[in-house]
């Protein structure tokens, strides 16, 4: 019997790099086959970076004040898109993994919306421009290198000029950029409330004055939420 050939792929990925061996799998192809012969016939290695940019097809920046609906909308816009096509990044994760680790916080209470969360809020912005000061993009990269390759992403948090720069810098045309507002009022209903320290330094005030947005939207209601998804869709072409 003829030996039938199948090329089999086995990709080995860390967070500084992807490796993918190619294999030749040669054997006769019959339901008693157990052994087969294999050889290694191409290996290509790729910084992860450089391979999430080849995984991805578009990423959606999203910026906004708090309480304006951020994350709300980003998990809408997963269901609308799908898991197997789409995932959620936060450049917030990779702050609040390092800063629980070092203080030894809880870090699944600093990840919920509860009010665990803002009694560290300005003690966590000042930790991260500390750190930022040394590396502007240092937790943008982070985020990144441990996201799931899927061909979109939504960033959820975009809260400085120097994101944006990242961001576009080291994907250039996959990124669409978009600002979601809401009235102060519709804020404090969600339950905003103006912290000295927090609401009027950097990370909430730096994209007040960028008007380079591929999109600006409103979101007070749920009508105008669902405006919003159908308008995102629409800027990445799915429709």
């Amino acid at each position: 019997m003829n030996a039938d050939y199948l090329y089999l792929y086995i990709k080995k990925e860390t967070s500084e790099y992807c490796l993918i061996f190619k294999f030749c799998i040669s054997t006769p192809l019959t339901p008693m086959s157990c052994r087969v012969k294999c050889s290694a016939i191409e290996a290509t290695y790729t910084p992860r970076t450089t391979y999430l940019m080849m995984s991805n097809n578009l990423i959606v920046l999203l910026s906004g004040k708090r309480k304006t609906g951020k994350d709300y909308i980003s998990e809408k816009l997963l269901k609308a898109i799908g898991e197997d096509k789409c995932a959620i990044v936060r450049i917030s994760e990779p702050i609040k993994s390092q800063y629980a680790k070092e203080h030894n916080l809880d870090l699944s209470e600093l990840m919920s919306p509860n009010k665990y969360k803002e009694e560290y809020r300005k003690q966590m912005i000042i930790w991260s421009d500390q750190v930022r000061s040394q590396d502007p993009s240092y937790f943008c990269k982070i985020a990144c290198s441990e996201a799931v390759p899927k061909p979109i992403w939504i960033v959820s948090d975009i809260r400085r000029k120097t994101d944006i720069k990242w961001f576009k810098a080291t994907y250039g045309g996959q990124i669409r950029t978009v600002r979601i507002s809401a009235t102060e009022q519709t804020r404090v209903n969600r339950g905003f409330v103006f912290t000295k320290g927090v609401d009027d330094v950097t990370s909430e005030c730096d994209l007040d004055d960028y008007t380079e947005w591929d999109l600006c939207v409103a979101n007070d209601s749920s009508e105008e939420c669902d405006c919003v998804i159908n308008k995102i869709l629409s800027l990445i072409n799915i429709v």
